[in-house]
């Protein structure tokens, strides 16, 4: 498509489908989606100006960074199932993967083999009951493996290399990989503290430290928002912010760094029914012996439209 036009304007999702067209987005479900991709709110009701401004060039280009993906190792499966027109339980998950491979006749291989998408926001990887799933659904999740005895030991377990460095064996309920334009979401809310969790550190460094400070709502807040604002970076950063999502921490697996902004990240997967999901929408097998390497390339950068208010 990019070969015929100079400017797409795909409403709300599917972004990683253009991968050289100059994007103009619309947010037309603001009610439920906070658009952080989108014009402003106020341009869904005034699109005419939107256009207006656009064609008198009154906007700048916002270069939006992408995460490329290499798979490769034994077993693996470079066919996705596409999770927005397959709304599938678990078991019909797994078995879209299994349908998937035999439909597929080339032999397996064993190289790196390019991804056919870019991760925009952010690429999870996990055991399927968890990678499936957003932030919202993550959460009755959680409740739902707490209540159910089978289900209290079913986590993510993989090695991880960061920037080439060498493998550590982790164990977790998996693993968030985000751009900038994906770090005021899900990133976001698995990395933030609450302003009581604040406190509490805070009044421990008073104790401990017999400080005199002086601990105040305000301060609290001040802390909090500084901290959870660290999480944020520009979509134009060509990096990667990781995160470890619940790590299991003992004598066998470690969890040396939870969070870290980074340039490369290998996964080699030892899970047994685990997905790598990108964008929440496109969803690759990813069990024992797959390797996934992902880092930013400036080639797949995304030109989009930054119209202010």
């Amino acid at each position: 498509m990019s070969g015929f036009c100079s400017l797409v304007i795909p409403f709300e999702l599917s972004f990683f489908f253009f991968p050289f067209s100059s994007l103009y987005t619309l947010q037309i479900s603001y009610e439920r989606s906070e658009g952080h991709l989108c014009l402003p709110v106020r341009y869904t009701h005034s699109f005419p100006e939107a256009l207006q401004k656009f064609y008198r060039g009154e906007f700048r280009w916002l270069w939006r960074q992408r995460i490329r993906l290499y798979l490769e190792g034994t077993g693996i499966n470079p066919v996705p199932v596409d999770l927005h027109e397959q709304q599938l339980s678990l078991n019909q998950h797994s078995r879209a993967f299994n349908i998937e491979r035999v439909h597929d006749e080339r032999p397996e291989a064993s190289g790196p083999q390019l991804l056919p998408v870019r991760a925009l926001n952010e690429v999870f990887i996990g055991e399927s009951l968890s990678s499936r799933m957003s932030y919202s659904w993550a959460v009755a999740v959680d409740n739902l493996r707490r209540s159910i005895p089978t289900l209290k030991g079913l986590a993510s377990y993989y090695e991880i290399s960061v920037d080439d460095g060498p493998w550590e064996k982790q164990k977790s309920s998996g693993l968030n990989l985000c751009t900038g334009t994906g770090s005021k979401a899900w990133s976001f809310n698995i990395n933030r503290v609450a302003t009581q969790a604040v406190e509490d550190v805070l009044n421990i460094a008073k104790r401990q430290g017999n400080l005199s400070l002086p601990l105040n709502r305000e301060l609290v807040e001040k802390v909090t928002n500084e901290y959870n604002e660290s999480l944020l970076y520009s979509p134009e950063e060509p990096k990667i912010l990781f995160s470890i999502r619940e790590p299991i921490a003992n004598r066998v697996f470690s969890s040396s760094r939870q969070r870290c902004f980074t340039s490369k990240v290998c996964v080699r997967s030892r899970c047994w029914d685990a997905c790598m999901v990108v964008d929440g929408g496109t969803s690759f097998e990813f069990n024992d012996g797959a390797i996934a390497s992902m880092m930013i390339n400036k080639e797949d950068e995304l030109r989009t439209v930054l119209l202010e208010q």
